[in-house]
């Protein structure tokens, strides 16, 4: 799955060549510099394309991450609609939103977060950038308050933990259960730290 393609005819070189190209030289510059380091024009250059062909096949630096990644489906169309409704519903919306795109792939969650964490620097994995830089940095923008931005990044890592227990341990019931019920008792421990009780 790749991030979001924008309408009307290719620019000048496009092509199944150029695009492999891009993306193999996008994993490298982002394993190597890092989200907020990787530069669409580095990549660009490298690839031998214009940097407005990036542009025209995954919409910019976050939709050319997720493309790196090969994900079954598109996390840049999960996350705007979690983000939009009311911040005091936002841990049970975004357990079941994360529950609901990754049950029907289980297999492919597990090998992602085993890839990810059995390689010798986790932190530059797509599967990280894209926690950090993406959903991370939404969350930050809809929570406010003290150490926001550890609160957001815990929110995250409770999600993943959720994740290795339900994909990869496969530990029951947590397993199997429905995933409204499952977003019914572990949502409200998120949104605790997304909206701590004593700050309301």
């Amino acid at each position: 799955m790749t991030g979001p393609r924008k309408r009307g005819r290719p620019a000048a070189g496009s092509g199944p060549d150029n695009r492999e190209r891009i993306l193999e030289v996008a994993r490298k510059h982002l394993a190597a510099k890092g989200f907020a380091g990787s530069s669409l024009r580095a990549i660009a250059r490298e690839a031998g394309v214009d940097p407005s062909l990036i542009s025209h096949y995954f919409g910019g630096k976050a939709g050319l991450l997720v493309a790196t990644m090969q994900l079954p489906f598109n996390p840049l169309e999960k996350i705007p609609p979690v983000l939009a409704g009311d911040v005091e519903d936002l841990g049970v919306r975004l357990v079941t939103t994360f529950l609901d795109a990754w049950d029907p792939h289980r297999d492919v969650f597990s090998a992602l977060l085993r890839s990810t964490f059995g390689s010798g620097d986790p932190a530059s994995m797509p599967a990280v950038q894209m926690a950090q830089n993406v959903v991370v940095a939404g969350l930050r923008g809809k929570i406010s308050g003290p150490d926001a931005d550890l609160r957001a990044t815990l929110a995250i890592a409770q999600l993943i933990g959720i994740a290795s227990i339900r994909y990869v341990a496969r530990l029951e019931p947590v397993a199997s259960a429905p995933a409204e019920l499952v977003a019914r008792w572990y949502g409200p421990a998120i949104q605790e730290v997304l909206t701590p009780s004593a700050d309301r």
